[in-house]
């Protein structure tokens, strides 16, 4: 066993875990963190998408212990003052799910392309969330969802509801 510490979704933790286990589990079962999907554990699918140290990874590829002293966070943590944030606003308001299984992470993998690229074209955003796989929505209102999230992104403002 391995004593680790990480900051998940602003609260900190302390844990002693097995030093091959996933963080993905970590998160889910040790932490009891369910917006964090367990889908292919293959590092395919992408649902398992999170924030570490402000990097998209997919948990499912990254060791618990290789998190240690790391901040996470998932998309539960990326809400601000109880408002969603404009990805997951977007998300919703374009109808960029069906499912939802895939969406955590579809947002997470979004997040972290509107922070290295703000103004992405369509064909970017395709290539961004080429790692996250949706077998529901045909990633059109996906895309659609990104490129409304991108200007209130840029400004830090929440989406306005339509």
């Amino acid at each position: 066993m391995r004593r680790i510490q990480m900051t998940v979704d602003g609260r900190g933790h302390i844990a002693e875990v097995e030093p091959r286990l996933l963080l993905l589990h970590h998160l889910r079962e040790n932490l009891g963190i369910g917006g964090v999907h367990w889908g292919c554990n293959t590092t395919n699918c992408g649902a398992c998408t999170v924030l570490m140290n402000g990097e998209s990874v997919k948990s499912c590829t990254v060791l618990a212990v290789q998190a240690d002293g790391a901040e996470i966070t998932t998309v539960r943590g990326i809400m601000e003052n109880g408002l969603w944030h404009p990805v997951q606003q977007a998300f919703h308001e374009t109808h960029g799910l069906q499912c939802g299984y895939c969406t955590p992470g579809m947002i997470m993998a979004s997040v972290s392309l509107l922070k290295e690229n703000p103004e992405p074209s369509e064909q970017e955003i395709r290539e961004a969330l080429e790692g996250n796989l949706c077998r529901c929505t045909g990633y059109e209102n996906i895309v659609k969802a990104v490129q409304m999230a991108a200007p209130y992104v840029r400004r830090s403002e929440p989406v306005a509801a339509s």
